[in-house]
């Protein structure tokens, strides 16, 4: 049986992160590269905490981008500051050199060269904002074909968003971060032929970070990748966390634990409303994530950092 050859386009926040590890240790997957866009992140510590967790995994094989593409409405500064703190995690600097390669080229050139030269249609796992993707697309439209879905973390559709008016006065509060960093790009992505699945605020407010989860973690210390993703769900306790982009990225092991529902959607682009995704007669046709097993989830995160 083949493996499913997949892209992660990150962020570079403390979720990023334990996606980039949970997707390397699934055996189904086979990584073509990592990109890492600069937006819930500062992109300097953001490249180098990836690299550093790949080196810590023996994956010295997959070669992580820099993306420079910008976004519309830029993530607040205390959002973006987390990236510091794994990158200088003690588990993250062991070693003295970095040994995963650093592409020479912008992410998006990556990108899109990546996907060009698979030999079969790509993958690809997107848990930040659009806009690599989007610009990857206009740097080679024919790579499109070569595309077989994007499963994205962003947007909300039947709850609120996530941008609150105490953050980002004018707004509405009905958009999620990711989709409003860059609506312009859902848009763009819109007008393809790409399958999405859309991992959406809608199921991610029903899988909480728990402290009983970590105490879980905290009893598999012995395992370096239980004792990262412990240290890194720490720094997110002050506040309200939930399993957003490793949601995500958990359906690429077992689709069959996720209920799906198909819907026509529009994003809006300007406004108070900018960066909502809405329900539209006719409008753009995505799977979107319902429910998930959670009995499911929390045992498999917990054994596959169980190493």
């Amino acid at each position: 049986m083949s493996k499913l050859p997949v892209i992660l386009d990150h962020d570079g926040a403390v979720d990023d992160f334990l996606s980039t590890v949970l997707l390397m240790t699934m055996d189904g997957v086979q990584p073509l590269g990592v990109v890492v866009t600069p937006a819930d992140c500062y992109i300097g510590p953001a490249v180098s905490a990836t690299r550093k967790i790949l080196d810590l995994m023996g994956k010295t094989d997959v070669t992580v981008a820099e993306s420079t593409v910008r976004g519309v409405n830029p993530f607040p500064g205390r959002f973006r500051r987390d990236c510091f703190v794994v990158d200088h995690l003690p588990i993250l600097n062991e070693r003295d050199a970095i040994a995963t390669p650093l592409a020479p080229e912008p992410g998006q050139e990556f990108l899109a060269e990546a996907v060009r030269n698979a030999a079969e249609p790509v993958t690809l796992l997107v848990t930040g904002p659009l806009t690599t993707v989007a610009e990857a697309l206009k740097i080679a439209p024919d790579i499109e074909s070569n595309i077989e879905k994007i499963v994205w973390m962003g947007g909300a559709l039947s709850v609120p968003g996530n941008v609150g008016k105490d953050i980002e006065p004018g707004q509405d509060g009905s958009a999620e971060w990711n989709a409003y960093w860059d609506p312009f790009a859902i848009a763009q992505i819109w007008e393809t032929q790409i399958p999405v699945v859309l991992c959406a605020l809608d199921i991610t407010n029903t899988v909480p970070l728990t402290s009983d989860l970590i105490r879980q973690l905290g009893r598999q210390r012995r395992y370096p990748l239980s004792d990262l993703a412990g240290q890194c769900y720490a720094i997110a306790m002050s506040q309200d966390y939930y399993f957003w982009d490793v949601l995500a990225t958990a359906y690429l092991a077992a689709p069959e634990r996720y209920e799906l529902q198909i819907l026509e959607t529009g994003v809006i682009t300007q406004g108070e409303s900018q960066g909502r995704i809405v329900l539209q007669s006719g409008g753009r046709r995505i799977k979107m994530m319902k429910r998930v097993d959670l009995d499911w989830f929390y045992s498999y995160i917990l054994e596959q950092w169980r190493r």
